[in-house]
């Protein structure tokens, strides 16, 4: 059976109705693809809460992977949404990188990164729109800073118009907003916007895509180096070793701002998976309830 069919089967059996144009030939012809999230479902099911995941991608897998990656992304979203009734929220990297190689050039003061961040908002969300296009899903950008979480009314009045979009069945396309922050307050190419954006929202997952399996317990350029699937301290004596003060060609953060931002979910009582972006399916094969990389679990029972 097709891949197409059996998703389409799959998800009539789970009370969604989806195209059985769902298929590579989306990307031959984006009008092909009709999604009908009309559910035949009963009051039981209408009142379960649904599961929010925060799904974090870095600059560096932007750039290496490009248009087809985010289309695969943004494939495996919709499958989320419709068959595994998953909400999602994205935090995207990737704006001052994609601005900077269109123009050829470096930022060297504040000013040009700013510029830059400006100029590069709408590249990104032209990927993100195209492909959410083809698989009949609507994204809506928004640019956050550190103000937006300095105190409790702030977090409020910046989660309202994330539930709303969620609640119309939108995908929120998060970013830091660049262009009026200042050098001194950044997120760390976003690892800790995405773990205050799960925290405040009370999200049940947090997936850092990056161009790594997850954390291993010593450089991974060393032999005889081992993933850890699961980690409950995050700088404990097992992985310290592994930690490089390195940064990726295009990215702020690196392995230690993930797992900073992987301790602060955590403690909110959010799961965080460190998993590599690259690899085909990889957020089905977490819904499934597989461990594809490393889990650093919350710190609060009762945490899905």
């Amino acid at each position: 059976m097709c891949e197409a069919a059996r998703i389409s089967r799959e998800a009539t059996q789970s009370h969604c109705l989806v195209s059985k144009s769902l298929d590579l030939r989306l990307f031959e012809n984006p009008l092909r693809i009709e999604f009908m999230a009309k559910s035949k479902v009963n009051k039981k099911t209408r009142a379960l809460k649904r599961p929010l995941w925060v799904i974090k991608i870095g600059s560096q897998i932007i750039i290496d992977e490009g248009p087809l990656f985010v289309r695969g992304l943004i494939r495996d979203i919709t499958i989320l949404k419709l068959k595994h009734r998953v909400d999602v929220i994205v935090v995207t990297s990737g704006a001052i990188a994609s601005a900077r190689i269109r123009l050829r050039k470096q930022w060297h003061s504040l000013p040009e990164k700013q510029a830059l961040s400006a100029l590069g908002q709408p590249m990104i969300m032209e990927l993100y729109n195209a492909a959410l296009h083809s698989y009949g899903q609507l994204g809506a950008q928004v640019l956050l800073t550190y103000a937006d979480f300095k105190n409790t009314k702030a977090a409020i009045i910046f989660a309202t118009p994330l539930k709303q979009l969620l609640k119309w069945k939108v995908v929120p396309i998060l970013n830091e907003n660049d262009a009026i922050a200042t050098e001194e307050i950044q997120f760390g190419d976003n690892d800790l916007l995405s773990a205050l954006v799960a925290a405040d929202m009370k999200a049940s997952k947090l997936i850092l895509l990056t161009n790594v399996d997850g954390v291993y317990d010593r450089a991974p350029s060393e032999k005889n180096d081992c993933l850890i699937p699961v980690l409950h301290n995050v700088f404990s004596k097992q992985i310290s070793t592994s930690l490089s003060p390195s940064k990726s060609k295009h990215g702020r953060g690196g392995m230690a701002s993930k797992l900073q931002s992987a301790q602060k979910a955590s403690q909110s009582g959010v799961d965080t998976l460190i998993v590599n972006g690259s690899r085909p399916k990889i957020l089905l094969e977490i819904a499934q309830g597989r461990n594809p990389g490393t889990l650093i679990p919350s710190q609060k029972r009762g945490a899905s």
